[in-house]
C-alpha cells in the first residue's frame, strides 16, 4: 500500500443508502489501510449522514434520494475536482471487504487502462438464486456489448482509472449506470475490464460479521428489466450483433490469478 511518486493517487468511493448499522465499520476499515475516502449519502432517513459526518472522510450528501447512478456521479466529479487519478468504489453495506483493495490495486498495476472488478466468484453458492442468474443474463449481454468476455459485471466493487472516471456525464441512472460505464469506456476509450476473485458476502456469512444488515436496494423486476432493456438497445446500436457474439463466446474473462498478485502483494506468497 505504499505509495510512490510514479503511483496514481486514488481514493475509495462509497455510495450509501440507509446504512447506519455498518457505514462506521466500511469506513474504518478503509481508513485503516491509509486511504482517503469520498462517502457519498443518497438522501438516508435514518442516521448515517450523521455517522459518516463523525469520521475523516469526504462528505457528499443528497437532500433527496436519486439513485446508486447519480450517487456514483456525485463521487466521481468530487474525486476529479480533487485530482485523484483513479478511484475504486464499494458499497456501504458491508458485502465488501477493505482486505480485497490491495489485490484490486496490484491488478491495476499490471494491466493499466483497464477497469479492475471485483468478481464475486469465491462461495459463490452464497448468492440469492434470482441475482445469480440475473448476473449470469447480465454478464452475457454487456460482454457482448463490450466486444469482451466478462464475469460479475454487476459487481460494486471496482477500480476506475481517470480516463473512465472522466466518462461521469453519461446518461443511465440508477443501477444501470454501473453497467453502462463498463460499455462506453469500451465504446469511448477502448478500455478493457480484468477481474479479481473475492468472496460472495451475502445473509449466510452474516454471523462472520460480512453479511448486509439490511435487504438490498436492488429491485429483481424493476432494476434488471431497466438493465437488460438499456443493454439489448446498446448491443443493438453496436451492430455486428452475430459476429460480435461469436468472438466473445470464445472468450474467457480475465481472471487474474492469485500468483500474479504476489508478485506487487508479498503477502499473497506466504
Amino acid at each position: 500500500m505504499n505509495a510512490t511518486a510514479e503511483s496514481p493517487r486514488w481514493c475509495v468511493l462509497i455510495p450509501c443508502l440507509n446504512e447506519a448499522r455498518a457505514i462506521a465499520s466500511v469506513v474504518r476499515s478503509v481508513l485503516a489501510i491509509g486511504a482517503p475516502v469520498i462517502v457519498v449519502d443518497d438522501g438516508s432517513d435514518d442516521g448515517t449522514p450523521d455517522i459518516a459526518a463523525g469520521l475523516p472522510v469526504t462528505l457528499i450528501r443528497h437532500a433527496q434520494r436519486r439513485g446508486k447512478g447519480e450517487a456514483l456521479r456525485s463521487g466521481f466529479r468530487r474525486a476529479l475536482a480533487e485530482g485523484f487519478d483513479a478511484v475504486l468504489t464499494m458499497d456501504g453495506d458491508g458485502q465488501h471487504s477493505a482486505d480485497d483493495i490491495p489485490r484490486l490495486l496490484a491488478a491495476a498495476t499490471l494491466f493499466p487502462h483497464h477497469i479492475i472488478t471485483g468478481a464475486r466468484v469465491i462461495n459463490r453458492e452464497r448468492q440469492p438464486t434470482y441475482r445469480r442468474l440475473a448476473n449470469n443474463f447480465g454478464d452475457w449481454g454487456i460482454s457482448w456489448a463490450c466486444g469482451q468476455r466478462l464475469i460479475d459485471t454487476q459487481s460494486g466493487q471496482r477500480y476506475y482509472p481517470r480516463e473512465v472516471v472522466e466518462l461521469v456525464d453519461i446518461e443511465a441512472q440508477g443501477f444501470v449506470f454501473e453497467s453502462d460505464i463498463l460499455i462506453e469506456a469500451a465504446w469511448q476509450r477502448g478500455v478493457r475490464v480484468a477481474s479479481v476473485a473475492i468472496e460472495s458476502r451475502y445473509e449466510s456469512s452474516r454471523a462472520a460479521g460480512h453479511g448486509q444488515y439490511r435487504l438490498s436496494h436492488f429491485r429483481p423486476v424493476a432494476d434488471f428489466l431497466g438493465i437488460t432493456s438499456h443493454v439489448v438497445w446498446k448491443v443493438i446500436r453496436a451492430g455486428g450483433l452475430w459476429e460480435n457474439g461469436r468472438r466473445v463466446r470464445r472468450q474467457q474473462p480475465l481472471l487474474i490469478e492469485e500468483p500474479q498478485l504476489a508478485t506487487f502483494i508479498p503477502s499473497l506468497a506466504d
